[in-house]
Parts: structure tokens; C-alpha cells; sequence
């Protein structure tokens, strides 16, 4: 079983996330995370990007989406929405809404922010509306995990967060680590009880 990681990244806080997450997902015995991203949205009309980017994962397909058993979906916050990249590649998935392909499978969330202060939890909520139009189960990170209450950075119990800093220098700190960790590790284990029943 697969948990499909899909993310966008501008300035690579993200990505680093998003390794962390799969990291909690292969903690899992059984499970594998599949890493996918999405193309940034162009200004100009007519600018078309290669299937296949230069550097990092490739880019997800609907049926990325059809064939996991799970799904976390990690952006920057961008005036406290997901960003429009990530939005757009959601936009065009009216066919699997109709067929209920997502239906029933576990999700979650995560994000990175430049400011302390800037957006993340409805960054995360923006995230989490489609995902429920689409039936999935949401899974945070909740307070029984010790990380949230001990941290100095990012988290939330919507889903694992990253403070940046203005620059995005910032690396993730051990706490944000683990968070997204155990995010990864919540959605498998949700996942391989879901499909054992």
C-alpha cells in the first residue's frame, strides 16, 4: 500500500517536509510513501511545462490519486490559503470527485510560513475543504502526541507546521521533524487498519 505525499514548494521548507512526512509513512511496516509535486501556474497563457520537472519528484497524475490508500497534501501558506499551484492541480480533479475515488481514504496536511504568524492553521483548513468534498477521512496531529505540546516552532493539531522565517533559512527543527513524522505515521496506520477490515 502507498501514501501518496503530494506538495508544493517554492523555496524547498516544504519539500523538506514532505521527505520528513514519508519518512513517518515508511515507519509503518507495509506501507510506502509515493513523493509527488505539481507544476507552478504560470502567468503567461501559454507556457506549458515538461511532464517530467528537472530536479525532484515527478509531477502527480490523477492516477497517483486513484491508486493510494492515502493522501497528505503539504503547501506554503500564501496570505493564509494554500498556494495556487497546488490549488489548481485539485481544481482538475472533477472526475474523481464523481466517481468517489478518494472517498473513504485517509488525509492530512501540512504547511511552511515565512512569518511565525502567518496563516498556517488556515492554510491547513484551506487544505483540508476539498479533501472532505472528495469523502476523505482527516487525520491531524493531535495533543496525545508529546511534540505538540513541548514545541517552540510549528504545529498544530490541524497538521504538522514550519516557521521558515522571512528569508527561508530556517531549517525544521527537531520538533517539526517529528511532527511531520507522525503525521506520515498516523495516516498509514490509518490506512492499513482501513483496508484490513
Amino acid at each position: 500500500m502507498e501514501i501518496l505525499v503530494l506538495y508544493y514548494s517554492r523555496y524547498g521548507a516544504t519539500a523538506k517536509m514532505a521527505q520528513q512526512v514519508c519518512r513517518g509513512v515508511e515507519s509503518v511496516n507495509g506501507l510506502h510513501a509515493r513523493l509527488r509535486t505539481v507544476p507552478a501556474v504560470s502567468a503567461v497563457c501559454e507556457a506549458v511545462e515538461d511532464n517530467i520537472p528537472e530536479s525532484g519528484p515527478p509531477y502527480a497524475t490523477h492516477d497517483d490519486l486513484k491508486e493510494c490508500a492515502g493522501l497528505i497534501l503539504g503547501s506554503p501558506t500564501r496570505f493564509g490559503n494554500m498556494a495556487a499551484a497546488l490549488k489548481y492541480f485539485l481544481d482538475g480533479t472533477g472526475s474523481l470527485w464523481l466517481s468517489g475515488a478518494l472517498a473513504g481514504k485517509p488525509a492530512g496536511v501540512f504547511t511552511s510560513t515565512s512569518s511565525l504568524h502567518g496563516g498556517q492553521e488556515s492554510t491547513l483548513l484551506s487544505m483540508m475543504l476539498p479533501l472532505l468534498h472528495h469523502g476523505m477521512l482527516i487525520v491531524g496531529t493531535p495533543y496525545t502526541e508529546r511534540e505538540l505540546m513541548e514545541t517552540m516552532d510549528g504545529g498544530t493539531p490541524y497538521g504538522p507546521s514550519h516557521h521558515a522565517g522571512i528569508n527561508s533559512d530556517r531549517t525544521l527543527s527537531n520538533m517539526e521533524q517529528q511532527l511531520c513524522q507522525k503525521l506520515g505515521a498516523r495516516v498509514a496506520n490509518v490506512a492499513h487498519k482501513l483496508q484490513s477490515k
